[in-house]
């Protein structure tokens, strides 16, 4: 009896280890560049944090500037306390373009992994320290890796002025290739001082929500036109909340004469995109849809030179209960078919509404327009999209 208890004992035992063996608890690395804040921290650099990391642990990373470019293939969460600043004094290219294969040079790279969490954090381009128009580069890109951007500031990617028509520097990659995927939320961040867009999702298999970010142009330049937000190339998501303004290509000053036109919104061969409740200001156009079977609703735009407040050319898109003031062209312009434009306020525009002779089966219907010397107007078609400068 007391041989079969002992043997029932080991067995159990050993199924508690096969069990519960292999599991490890997650646990947090601290880095502290200087060790002042943080004076018991471990790593004195994110990269050997994330190198010496678990998947499923999380960075903790102390205030402080961090001179590196940092790489994550691995589930993690890094958690920037205020003042944690990611400023490599030059960047290197450390990886390539999934559409192209072009060099691409990115201070924080998270590719091919799942649920990485950037909170926080502080990502400079100041000293980037690149001389020509290659390798582009970005402050944050998700490479067929999924994750959570949120509370981060990226900020000042962008060349020397003799270089500003590159159309290069950008805050926020998101991009998917070889038949792999990218599904990664955006929110409540900063991105200002890029050169050429501020967020950029591109490619089938990307999946974004772009949500409650404030995404500021530089305003009027004669350099690279500048998109504030773009989903496009096949990507699917939405675009909610957001304020998005100073995209702004100053050489074009009128529509005959005008060869690239800046967008706060750009969504560009991407088809099912909802774009709602954001506040976009101060371009040639707001809202830029050269896609079908978007849904718009309760944005509000203003301030839009040379061109219109929200520009469709596509099929069976809707805008509803937007509202767009001081438009130079028209509020809202619509070239394609079975299109809805319902329920919008527009005030002060060249022309309330466009839509262009031979465009089908659009519904215009229960919109109120103000102080627009001609309500509802059918163009000739302009093909304006070809003056869409999108980053690929």
């Amino acid at each position: 009896m007391k041989f079969r208890t002992m043997l029932l004992a080991i067995l159990v035992g050993l199924v508690c280890i096969a069990c519960f063996g292999g599991a490890t608890a997650a646990k947090t690395l601290v880095v502290d560049a200087t060790k002042v804040a943080c004076p018991t921290a471990a790593y004195t650099s994110i990269q050997a944090a994330v190198n010496a990391a678990s998947a499923g642990d999380t960075i903790r990373i102390c205030p402080g500037v961090y001179v590196e470019q940092v790489s994550i293939d691995k589930s993690l969460t890094l958690r920037a306390e205020s003042g944690a600043i990611l400023m490599p004094s030059s960047l290197q290219s450390n990886t390539t373009s999934l559409s192209d294969g072009s060099p691409l040079a990115v201070a924080l790279l998270v590719a091919n992994t799942s649920d990485v969490t950037i909170n926080g954090l502080i990502v400079d381009g100041t000293n980037n320290a690149i001389s020509a128009c290659a390798p582009d580069f970005f402050g944050i890109a998700f490479q067929n890796a999924s994750g959570t951007i949120r509370r981060s500031a990226i900020r000042n990617f962008k060349l020397t002025a003799a270089l500003n028509g590159c159309q290069t520097g950008s805050g926020i990659l998101v991009q998917s290739g070889g038949g792999q995927s990218s599904a990664v939320n955006i929110d409540t961040s900063s991105i200002h001082d890029f050169q050429k867009n501020g967020i950029t999702a591109n490619e089938v298999g990307t999946s974004v929500v772009i949500r409650a970010n404030t995404v500021t142009g530089v305003g009027p330049t004669t350099g690279a036109a500048q998109n504030g937000i773009q989903i496009g190339y096949g990507a699917t998501g939405s675009i909610t909340n957001n304020t998005v303004t100073n995209n702004v290509w100053s050489p074009c000053i009128a529509v005959s004469t005008c060869t690239a036109v800046a967008t706060n919104i750009l969504v560009y061969q991407s088809d099912g995109i909802t774009v709602s409740n954001n506040n976009v200001s101060v371009s040639q156009i707001g809202i830029f849809i050269d896609a079908n079977n978007a849904t718009l609703t309760g944005n509000s735009s203003t301030a839009n030179s040379v061109f219109d407040g929200i520009h469709f050319e596509g099929n069976s898109n809707e805008v509803r209960t937007s509202t767009v003031v001081n438009a130079s062209e028209s509020g809202i312009y619509v070239d394609g078919n079975s299109n809805v434009i319902e329920n919008n306020t527009i005030t002060e525009a060249g022309v309330g509404i466009l839509s262009t002779t031979g465009s089908t089966g659009n519904l215009i219907s229960g919109n109120n327009i103000f102080d627009c010397p001609i309500p509802i107007q059918d163009p000739k078609v302009r093909n304006i999209a070809q003056l869409l400068k999108p980053q690929r």
